[in-house]
Protein backbone atom coordinates (compact mmCIF):
# COMPACT_ATOMS: atom_id res chain seq x y z
CA UNK A 1 0.00 0.00 0.00
CA UNK A 2 2.73 2.45 0.93
CA UNK A 3 4.60 1.74 -2.30
CA UNK A 4 1.61 2.78 -4.41
CA UNK A 5 1.32 6.06 -2.51
CA UNK A 6 5.06 6.68 -2.86
CA UNK A 7 4.97 6.05 -6.63
CA UNK A 8 1.92 8.28 -7.06
CA UNK A 9 3.54 11.12 -5.13
CA UNK A 10 6.78 10.70 -7.09
CA UNK A 11 4.98 10.91 -10.43
CA UNK A 12 2.98 13.94 -9.30
CA UNK A 13 6.14 15.68 -8.09
CA UNK A 14 7.98 15.00 -11.33
CA UNK A 15 5.03 16.27 -13.34
CA UNK A 16 4.87 19.46 -11.30
CA UNK A 17 8.57 20.10 -11.82
CA UNK A 18 8.20 19.53 -15.56
CA UNK A 19 5.27 21.95 -15.79
CA UNK A 20 7.21 24.53 -13.78
CA UNK A 21 10.23 24.30 -16.09
CA UNK A 22 8.04 24.67 -19.18
CA UNK A 23 6.29 27.70 -17.67
CA UNK A 24 9.63 29.28 -16.76
CA UNK A 25 11.07 28.79 -20.24
CA UNK A 26 7.91 30.12 -21.87
CA UNK A 27 8.00 33.23 -19.67
CA UNK A 28 11.65 33.94 -20.43
CA UNK A 29 11.14 33.52 -24.18
CA UNK A 30 8.07 35.76 -24.15
CA UNK A 31 9.93 38.44 -22.20
CA UNK A 32 12.92 38.40 -24.55
CA UNK A 33 10.69 38.61 -27.62
CA UNK A 34 8.78 41.53 -26.10
CA UNK A 35 11.98 43.43 -25.39
CA UNK A 36 13.33 42.79 -28.90
CA UNK A 37 10.08 43.84 -30.60
CA UNK A 38 9.85 46.94 -28.42
CA UNK A 39 13.38 47.99 -29.25
CA UNK A 40 12.70 47.56 -32.97
CA UNK A 41 9.58 49.72 -32.65
CA UNK A 42 11.49 52.42 -30.77
CA UNK A 43 14.26 52.31 -33.35
CA UNK A 44 11.80 52.82 -36.22
CA UNK A 45 9.39 55.24 -34.55
CA UNK A 46 10.30 58.04 -36.98
CA UNK A 47 9.07 55.93 -39.90
CA UNK A 48 5.60 55.48 -38.39
CA UNK A 49 2.97 57.96 -39.56
CA UNK A 50 -0.64 58.21 -38.46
Amino acid sequence: MNEKIYKTISIAGAGSIAVGVVALVTGVVTGVLSIVCGSVLLKRRKDVTF
